[in-house]
């Protein structure tokens, strides 16, 4: 039995869960909570940097980052299900997993800074700088979204993450102005019952 390290609001540890159900992997990992802030979790030994998600496999080897553990699930599955196989649509499910989480990485930073630091000691231009990259990130899924796979690619997971990760963590805000992403955002939950089954209530 593989062991997954997370914690429900974390939408890299979502990825994990819903990639996980959708290769017929769910019965095969136990789901441990982490706390990425408590020094005695063990989450520092098995993850050096301390972040989530951490899949722990059967011989003891810890694997993360989030886009590695979906690697290995893949491959583990018999590959080529949420990684294609063929090269260009290897590599674009690739990148748009590299844009979603770039997007995901900027919203963390807005949301520690707030939730770190005093207001009178935000960083505008830090600020400013993180949510330039998460305005050009859904500029461009919004003027094209991406097809949705019958079994979804590593990218379009990361895409229903993403977006579920601004529903829960800043109201939803993405929403007005991106009227094909929330179609999208429905078609995919409609398709993948994972994906309401891992939503954290606001």
């Amino acid at each position: 039995m593989m062991i997954l390290r997370s914690s429900p609001p974390s939408p890299f540890g979502r990825k994990v869960v819903i990639a996980a159900s959708l290769l017929g992997l769910s019965n095969e990992i136990e789901y441990r909570k982490a706390d990425a802030g408590d020094a005695a979790d063990t989450l520092r030994r098995e993850n050096p940097v301390g972040k989530i998600p951490v899949l722990i496999l059967e011989d003891g080897t810890a694997l993360f980052d989030s886009r590695v553990i979906l690697e290995y699930l893949d491959h583990r599955a018999g590959g080529g299900k949420i990684i294609p196989s063929e090269p260009s649509a290897r590599f674009a499910a690739l990148r748009l997993q590299a844009l979603c989480d770039g997007v995901l990485d900027a919203s963390l930073l807005v949301l520690y800074e707030n939730r770190w630091r005093a207001a009178e000691r935000h960083e505008q231009k830090w600020l400013d700088y993180q949510n330039d990259k998460i305005n050009r990130g859904f500029a461009v899924l919004e003027a094209t979204p991406p097809g949705i796979d019958p079994i979804p690619n590593v990218g379009q997971i990361a895409l229903a993450c993403l977006l579920g990760h601004r529903d829960f963590r800043f109201a939803g805000s993405w929403r007005a102005g991106n009227p094909k992403l929330v179609a999208w955002h429905d078609r995919f939950a409609a398709q993948v019952p994972a994906f309401d089954a891992t939503k954290v209530a606001a």
